[in-house]
């Protein structure tokens, strides 16, 4: 890809006119409360009466000529990461009134991992959709996106994708971490190394109680390179916040000032009319995929990544984000494909570190909401310094992108694993599968002691794919069979059509494509099969004769899984694979653009 300096004039704005800096108006359509009025019949009329209702909360003329800059509030008692968003709300309409905007919170759904059933992942495309439905139904000339936990932050710009108007990210932020007997611990993949342990009948039911009280030691999200983590990283590489905006943990002066630069760029976005397609450009895609890939980031980084290109009308090709991979190392040393926590990253210097480091493997002209290129934002960030967080590209933690693809008779439409958190020695191998049909199945036959499963084998789930689960869950994470785990095995080959926790560690092979709710090849798997995994060669095949398969494939009863009524009905009749972000099929952008990345690396 290579680097690409920019060619803009000095404080000029990406992709705008000649002399059109970022702190010039430019007049176009109807702005602030004139936006979008509800239709009466009389124009004036609309107008007159929501300028009454609304000076009902004791609002001047003066105030109400301003840019309006509406802020999605999603602060909810079952969200504990996002509990600092009362103060980021009020930190972001200090900024926006400061810049002479109007700031106006408004309400929409709260998704957290832990509080959602059956999935925080089902509800993703609902809370896009409220967000989209609620910009484009509310007068505002641009929109603060506050969001944290793991699926927020993609719904929220999916939607704003779609709303099409000036908007920014701002994210909740990461929890501190903890402290259990002189150990620093952190959620969630700390969480699940002592799970295991406690599984493994290493400690007790007093050991696991008292550790469960240290892992979260704040409200913010997950302190280590989880899917939120990787959101916020990735929002940052699109263009979409203000600078230095990813790390900062929740509960830190340093987060609180990010809102309210925040709310200040929010009203210079509203007067510039820098509308979201001019941020998220292909160039900007492609930085936010070098990123991913540079952090060991989740693997629910490329569903999500897919999902919000997918609004903008690309497409994400596996194959060339595979070739990219090989030649983008992990250079972010963070749980847990390293060792380091997120307030570690931001003391390192956050993003600017990494990209500096990235940088010529950029787009460095790409588009950022302060008007500026993100070349310009990595110059006026200045000079690195001594750090042992984010490596140098001669000496990555890793040698090649954290996420590999895999392809064979298995996955014809591609599998993930991620490569910097699996054991070296399970990812060459063949082994013989241990089916589970189901999450009932596998919840059943786990830990019974007369499971027929040893170190070697490989587990295999199927049915929680997007459509089978629905949702398709973090179940990707199979537990070791309790008898292994007693046995001191700590990791196995695991093979779903599901997701994984960005926090989870281990040889997983995840989105298997098609799933198998939807007729895909891991339908046909049987206990005794045997599996080749080669992520060198990145392969994932049955080996099972095709004529075997056919006779299998005609015995499955066909039943795709349907609903009566409501949201699960829209779900499963809309939703598509996981190598199309999971996303509605009707809220993909009708017009394609072509797919990312371009040139594969």
């Amino acid at each position: 890809m290579g680097s690409h300096e920019s060619r803009n004039e000095p404080g000029s704005a990406p992709g705008s006119a000649p002399g059109d800096d970022p702190g010039e108006s430019v007049p176009s359509g109807p702005q602030g409360l004139k936006k979008g009025l509800t239709q009466y019949g009389d124009s004036g009329f609309s107008l007159f009466l929501r300028k009454a209702f609304i000076k009902g909360a004791g609002y001047t003329d003066a105030a109400l000529e301003r840019p309006v800059i509406g802020i999605v509030n999603t602060g909810s008692a079952y969200n504990p990461c996002h509990g600092n968003a009362p103060q980021l709300i009020e930190a972001v309409k200090r900024g926006v009134m400061l810049s002479g905007g109007l700031p106006m919170d408004f309400p929409t759904i709260s998704v957290h991992e832990s509080f959602s059933a059956p999935t925080s992942m089902y509800l993703r495309n609902l809370m896009s959709m409220d967000t989209e439905e609620m910009i484009r139904a509310q007068p505002m000339d641009a929109v603060v996106l506050i969001g944290g936990c793991d699926k927020t932050v993609p719904a929220q710009l999916m939607g704003a994708a779609s709303a099409g108007i000036p908007a920014i990210q701002l994210v909740t932020g990461s929890m501190l971490t903890g402290s259990h007997r002189a150990e620093r611990v952190g959620a969630c993949t700390d969480c699940r190394r002592f799970w295991g342990r406690y599984r493994a009948e290493e400690i007790d039911e007093a050991d696991i109680a008292e550790v469960n009280d240290q892992l979260v030691a704040s409200v913010g999200t997950c302190s280590v390179m989880g899917t939120a983590s990787t959101m916020a990283c990735i929002a940052e590489a699109l263009g979409m916040m203000a600078p230095g905006g990813a790390s900062a943990p929740a509960v830190t002066a340093d987060r609180i000032r990010v809102a309210e630069r925040t709310g200040t760029l929010a009203v210079q976005i509203a007067r510039r009319r820098l509308t979201i397609d001019r941020v998220l450009t292909a160039e900007a895609f492609e930085n936010a995929m070098r990123v991913l890939l540079a952090i060991g980031g989740s693997t629910n980084g490329i569903v999500h990544l897919t999902a919000i290109a997918g609004r903008m009308g690309f497409d994400v090709d596996l194959k060339a984000l595979d070739r990219m991979s090989r030649e983008t190392p992990v250079l972010v040393d963070l749980k847990p494909s390293g060792r380091h926590y997120m307030e570690d990253f931001h003391k390192a210097g956050g993003m600017a570190t990494l990209l500096r480091e990235l940088r010529p493997l950029l787009h460095l002209d790409a588009p950022t909401v302060t008007g500026r290129t993100l070349g310009e934002e990595i110059d006026r960030a200045g000079p690195g310094f001594a750090q042992d967080v984010v490596r140098p590209l001669s000496d990555p933690i890793y040698p090649q992108g954290g996420i590999a693809v895999l392809e064979g008779n298995l996955a014809p439409g591609g599998a993930i694993i991620k490569q910097s958190a699996a054991s070296p020695g399970l990812m060459e191998r063949e082994g013989r599968a241990v089916v589970f049909e189901n999450m009932e199945d596998l919840a059943a036959r786990i830990d019974a002691p007369d499971l027929d499963v040893n170190a070697d084998d490989f587990l295999v789930l199927k049915n929680i794919g997007p459509a089978g689960a629905p949702g398709m869950p973090e179940a990707g994470y199979l537990p070791i069979p309790k008898k292994l785990a007693r046995a001191g095995v700590k990791d196995m080959v695991r093979i779903s059509d599901g997701r994984m926790s960005g926090t989870a560690a281990g040889t997983i092979v995840l989105h298997v494509t098609p799933e198998a709710a939807a007729g895909g090849p891991l339908a046909l798997v049987r206990s005794g099969d045997r599996i080749r995994l080669s992520v060198a060669n990145r392969e994932l095949s049955l080996r099972v004769s095709d004529e075997e398969l056919a006779r299998r494939r005609a015995e499955l009863p066909v039943s795709p899984p349907s609903a009566d009524r409501g949201y699960r009905k829209l779900f499963l009749e809309s939703v598509l694979q996981a190598d199309a972000g999971v996303d509605f099929d009707f809220l993909r952008a009708a017009e394609r653009r072509g797919s990312l990345p371009r040139s594969g690396g």
